[in-house]
């Protein structure tokens, strides 16, 4: 129709008030079409995402709990929930990231003012070494010695908030800490020699011990997810962090409870991951592995 419109227009006959007008509607026409073929990504009339993200986040929290995390997917929106919307304000979130910015500390002491107390001489030491490298970065880069300090001040902080939170509620992490990354590398590793990491939600549970630690499953809401109400690019953060956030939680919660021979409930957990992605080769092992335990009828 367009090209036909664009054929009329070339028409010698045809006179320039009409020309105008047939342009016209091939410019209006050219623009529904765009329109029409971007709407299925463009419209967010249901799109419950970001706010099913954090309540199902917070639904695997106690109160009074501290949340690390050093996934901004994770920081912003839970920032909106709290300090916008006025939700859970009971749970300590740290952007392990953003520790290592001085402003964000000014920021957890109006928002976290125990916590800060409770960890008050070694968050005090590093961010002593902190404002000195944000006077002078090239120091620190060209000085080992200095980069060890630094490093070891920022790992010994992380160490005492956690130990010192644990001893009045309880502590979790999401997944994104247990990912490749040398920025934080040894923060991970102490953790995960340090901890039973229970998975819980989209969270993981931080424990002393190696036992097994009971917990309700966590229903999570996944409006928009993978039901076909809304389209994503495959470079849509969606596609890239959000849903990959989810089924790698329920396969790890799946894992979690085979592990302790709760296979029933391992195989709601491993079916749920597949729900959202079919083709995960991790989530069909694992069912079949469960499957294959359960007691015979």
């Amino acid at each position: 129709a367009i090209r036909w419109l664009i054929q009329m227009t070339a028409v010698k006959s045809m006179s320039f008030g009409t020309s105008c007008g047939v342009a016209a509607i091939a410019v209006l026409l050219t623009s529904a079409t765009a329109f029409a073929g971007n709407w299925p990504f463009n419209n967010r009339r249901h799109y419950f995402i970001a706010h099913d993200y954090v309540e199902n986040l917070l639904s695997g929290v106690q109160p009074n709990g501290l949340l690390l995390t050093q996934d901004w997917q994770v920081a912003s929106p839970m920032f909106y929930a709290q300090q916008i919307e006025q939700r859970r304000r009971d749970v300590k979130v740290v952007d392990v990231n953003l520790l290592r910015r001085s402003w964000y500390f000014d920021y957890l002491r109006r928002t976290y003012p125990d916590l800060i107390e409770r960890s008050r001489e070694k968050i005090e030491m590093f961010v002593e070494d902190l404002k000195a490298w944000e006077r002078d970065p090239a120091e620190f880069k060209s000085n080992a010695l200095l980069t060890q300090k630094i490093s070891t001040a920022f790992l010994e902080m992380i160490q005492s908030i956690v130990t010192n939170e644990s001893a009045v509620g309880p502590v979790y992490m999401t997944r994104d800490l247990l990912l490749p990354d040398t920025t934080n590398g040894a923060v991970t590793q102490w953790l995960t020699q340090s901890y039973q990491l229970v998975p819980h939600g989209l969270v993981f549970n931080l424990t002393r011990d190696s036992r097994f630690h009971d917990s309700p499953d966590v229903q999570l809401e996944t409006r928009g997810l993978a039901d076909g109400s809304v389209r994503f690019e495959k470079d849509d953060v969606v596609n890239l962090k959000i849903l990959p956030g989810y089924t790698s939680m329920l396969i790890n919660r799946g894992r979690y409870l085979a592990a302790f021979n709760q296979h029933a409930r391992a195989i709601i957990a491993f079916k749920e991951a597949l729900i959202l992605d079919p083709n995960l080769a991790a989530a069909r092992e694992g069912l079949a592995e469960s499957t294959a335990k359960l007691p015979s009828p």
